[in-house]
């Protein structure tokens, strides 16, 4: 029958909710160490990005390779985050047992999350697309951001949503055990590959028309000549 056939939309949802099960399955496994969570996120997100192109093939091999490769910026940018989150958590610990809940800590703790977030949530797919260091990545996850607010506003939001139906009940609990970390980071990677996908054409387009001045103005282009 059509509906099960490997072309229907239920086959190709049952495929990929299989995928991120595996990949879950997977990130949970490389993320018990603690200090290893960056670098299995990392290579997460190098499967994810190229899930939400359906460029995906298979599922343990390149996240084993990508973990590996990853496994010393990824893990760095993860304790950096981890210690980010922890500070900002302390932050509203001191602001609950404080007399008359000084408002400093509030306010501290609310712009802790506004840059914690700017600077992290798009810094582990940088981290599994480009070759760069933990702080331009992080520049780079800011200025992301930032340059499109709105969008990545409506992704927070997205995420607030998916946590609240993880944390539901026990149900959604276990539901969220079995694939909630791994929809978190492909509801994310949809947002950074469109992101990702304008700032490269953008580039390009910069160069062509950098390369176009330069070559009315009668100056030589660098990789125009031989190769001796």
């Amino acid at each position: 029958m059509k509906f099960f056939s490997v072309d229907s939309p239920l086959y190709k949802f049952m495929n990929r909710l299989m995928d991120v099960f595996k990949l879950n399955c997977m990130w949970l496994l490389c993320s018990l160490p603690i200090v290893t969570m960056g670098a299995a996120t990392t290579a997460a997100y190098t499967i994810t990005l190229k899930m939400v192109n359906d460029e995906e093939g298979y599922i343990a091999g390149p996240f084993w390779k990508e973990f590996k490769a990853n496994l010393k910026k990824g893990s760095i940018l993860g304790v950096i985050a981890l210690f980010a989150c922890y500070a900002v958590y302390l932050d509203f610990q001191l602001y609950h047992v404080a007399k008359q809940h000084n408002m400093m800590f509030l306010i501290v703790g609310v712009i802790g999350i506004y840059l914690i977030f700017m600077h992290i949530v798009f810094a582990f797919p940088l981290l599994a697309r480009y070759e760069n260091s933990i702080v331009n990545t992080m520049r780079n996850s800011y200025s992301i951001a930032a340059k499109f607010l709105g969008r990545t506003a409506f992704l927070a939001v997205l995420l607030v949503i998916e946590m609240a139906i993880i944390l539901w009940n026990l149900t959604t609990m276990f539901a969220g055990l079995l694939i909630g970390p791994a929809c978190i980071i492909l509801t994310i990677s949809g947002f950074a590959n469109s992101f990702f996908t304008v700032i490269e054409r953008e580039n390009l387009m910069a160069e062509q028309e950098e390369k176009e001045a330069m070559q009315l103005n009668g100056e030589p282009i660098s990789g125009d000549e031989d190769d001796i």
